[in-house]
């Protein structure tokens, strides 16, 4: 295990700053990581809470598109750093000190910003992504890499070689030294000693700092890349012989556990929120001794309702079955089964919501019908609408994902 003056010699730095293209509508208007995620969460908090619980605590955010929401977040949940004794998150947004230009990739942000490592002069970088669920303790990894002398260490996680055809694939000997890599490989390496698994890259990175700053003033120059960790800068240090090692990834208190998720798509999004709905959720969100903490905003309990005739007689039970139900949410006679509801939802009278996940502030209507539905915050439902039971109609007002999931954007008015 890494010691506290290996952890205090390493500087975080949380990539934070991509489009999330891919998860629009819900990035229309908020950067990827403070996407709402698991009711109270967002997506940022699970990468933050392994930072705090692993006593990492010198934490630069590199933002850049849509990030009011996400500065807001970290300034509102994760102001518990203490400056006077060394520790400090800060949202560093695109300075352009030394190009013109807006972030072409994750190394380029790093390039972008190398006077921080000039100012913070650390012996290790710990790179992380701030769109990842999960839970890890990167003391572990640490103590991996300086045992192995290692200039570059990148967290694999072990999945089955046919879904590892999704991610970047980390080859490497029985030493754990990798010596290949591949994007989204149609024959993905094994694992040594285990020929159904293969180690999917999990974005998250270990440079000492001399071989970091090398690699990414070189990768600067490539007129050929396309500036991103994964796809570029690994590669390139493995071809020149670097000492770079995978660190095989356990869960944080769960040694048997891989839980990992890239929230990188609406399927998966809604995928991720789902597994929190299973009796025995593979992410354990009530482990005391690993919390993952976020900022709340002050609201009541969550209740249930029962309708009543004019004679007292029960005329509509409010029921909610395997679902995560936030504070403030109100279910008034309403049915809601394998959903999570974010913060001040309500769910009138007759109405019915399946393996759906509705973010805050969200009104179904009396009798409305929801189906495998992503509805976003502040949404109106109107009474006796349906949403997820006819493609073709669905299909007519809103988006749909290639895994059969409505898209409901904020702000839109239905009719």
């Amino acid at each position: 295990m890494s010691t506290r003056k290996d952890m205090k010699d390493t500087l975080c730095i949380l990539m934070a700053g991509g489009k999330g293209e891919r998860l629009y509508p819900l990035t229309k208007a908020r950067a990827k990581p403070s996407v709402r995620f698991g009711g109270i969460y967002r997506i940022v908090d699970f990468t933050l809470s392994n930072c705090l619980n692993s006593d990492i605590r010198n934490i630069y955010v590199l933002t850049q598109y849509r990030s009011l929401s996400l500065d807001r977040h970290i300034r509102l949940g994760w102001s518990v750093f203490n400056h006077e004794l060394g520790e400090f998150i800060e949202c560093v947004p695109p300075q352009q000190r030394n190009v013109d230009r807006w972030y072409r990739g994750t190394a380029d942000s790093l390039y972008q910003n190398i006077y921080i490592l000039q100012r913070e002069r650390p012996e290790r970088v710990l790179i992380l992504s701030g769109d990842h669920v999960y839970k890890m303790d990167y003391n572990h990894m640490l103590a991996d890499h300086i045992e192995k002398e290692a200039e570059l260490t990148v967290a694999g996680v072990e999945v089955d070689r046919l879904e590892a055809r999704a991610f970047g694939v980390i080859g490497s000997d029985d030493q754990f030294r990798i010596v290949d890599w591949e994007e989204k490989p149609a024959n993905p390496k094994p694992v040594p000693g285990k020929p159904d698994k293969a180690f999917a890259s999990m974005g998250v990175y270990i440079f000492n700092t001399e071989a970091l700053v090398k690699a990414v003033i070189a990768d600067a120059k490539n007129p050929a890349s396309s500036h991103d960790f994964g796809k570029d800068v690994v590669p390139a240090m493995i071809a020149d012989k670097n000492r770079v090692y995978v660190h095989n990834f356990k869960e944080a208190n769960n040694e048997d556990g891989r839980y990992w998720r890239d929230i990188g798509t609406l399927d998966a999004y809604w995928e991720a929120n789902m597994d929190l709905c299973s009796v025995t959720p593979q992410c354990n969100l009530y482990d005391d001794k690993w919390p993952i903490r976020t900022y709340q905003k002050q609201v009541p309990p969550a209740k249930t309702v029962s309708c009543v005739g004019t004679n007292g007689e029960i005329l509509q039970s409010g029921v909610a079955l395997n679902s995560v139900i936030s504070g403030g949410c109100v279910i008034s006679g309403g049915s809601v089964s394998e959903s999570v509801l974010s913060h001040n939802v309500l769910v009138g009278e007759g109405a019915v919501v399946e393996k759906s996940v509705l973010l805050d502030g969200v009104q179904v209507g009396r009798g409305a019908n929801i189906r495998k539905a992503i509805i976003d915050q502040d949404v109106i439902v109107p009474h006796g609408f349906t949403i997820g039971y006819d493609p073709e109609q669905d299909q007519k007002r809103f988006s749909i994902s290639p895994g059969g999931v409505v898209i409901v954007p904020g702000g839109i008015s239905l009719r």
